[in-house]
């Protein structure tokens, strides 16, 4: 692992690949292979995760990418350090308590104590189950608990490894990448994932700028309301037919650090990002 020599801010990204980058399982389970990513921008190669480790590195942080294989995230490294970037990876599997505690010891004997934490772990739990399993009492048991891992319990373990030493230095921030389910509970349509957890997300989002605001600590859900861009979505029909309802994850990266800067006297404490041809989600 390579380490923060110089010292800069730490800023951790949870998930900083996509499901849908060009060999994602989200790729190949929707076009049945990998796909080409040359042709597009290094900014939307990794989705969100990645758009925002790069601004992060762009604006001189240290930045640790986490992801639950490493090689996901080689290629991102790369691009991070040829634009001039400092960076490190470290796997986490955010299903096992005991894999986060080994991540975080980690980061903060090599790196520091994180200023900055966002966490933006997804997973395609349900997207593969057939028309005729829409309804929940279909759903496994198993699926269930992945969606519980990685949407609820995960978000609580990240948070009680890192709001200890923001609250003690008076600042620090915390995000949430959320989507449009965190608010509220809707059906689960065919080749939608299991969302039904977000709303816990957003919960403990609120809870936790409810107790951690006042020492210092800004907590923020960020609603994403729409397609992201990446090389698997880009491919996908719906992205051809209307791509101005497609999201630019360089954009979204630039509201990230735009929360982080904020002026402790006007906290935004959620965030919704909606293409301008689409409704907002309520």
């Amino acid at each position: 692992m390579a380490k923060n020599t110089n010292g800069k801010p730490v800023a951790v990204i949870i998930g900083a690949t996509s499901k849908w980058q060009a060999d994602g399982r989200n790729t190949r389970l929707a076009h049945g292979k990998a796909v080409d990513d040359s042709d597009l921008p290094v900014g939307v190669r990794w989705g969100i995760g990645g758009a925002i480790a790069q601004k992060f590195a762009a604006e001189e942080f240290f930045v640790v990418l986490t992801t639950r294989t490493a090689a996901n995230a080689s290629t991102l490294e790369a691009a991070i350090r040829t634009q001039g970037g400092d960076c490190t990876i470290v796997e986490l599997d955010l299903s096992q308590q005991e894999s986060v505690a080994a991540a975080f010891a980690t980061i903060r004997n090599d790196a520091g104590d994180p200023h900055v934490v966002v966490y933006n772990a997804g997973y395609l739990e349900g997207r593969d189950l057939p028309p005729e399993k829409e309804l929940l009492e279909h759903i496994p048991v198993e699926m269930f608990d992945t969606a519980q891992h990685i949407a609820s319990r995960g978000p609580f373990l990240v948070a009680k490894e890192v709001l200890p030493a923001m609250r003690k230095r008076g600042e620090g921030s915390f995000f949430f990448s959320n989507n449009s389910s965190s608010l509220r509970g809707r059906k689960r349509m065919t080749g939608q994932s299991l969302y039904y957890p977000r709303v816990m997300m957003r919960t403990l989002a609120q809870v936790l700028t409810e107790e951690y605001s006042e020492h210092g600590v800004h907590v923020a859900n960020v609603v994403i309301d729409g397609l992201i861009d990446s090389p698997g979505t880009h491919a996908l029909p719906r992205a051809r037919q209307n791509p101005e309802q497609v999201m630019n994850p360089v954009k979204i990266a630039e509201a990230f650090y735009y929360l982080h800067t904020q002026d402790r006297s006007v906290w935004t404490h959620e965030l919704q990002l909606t293409p301008f041809s689409t409704k907002p989600s309520y």
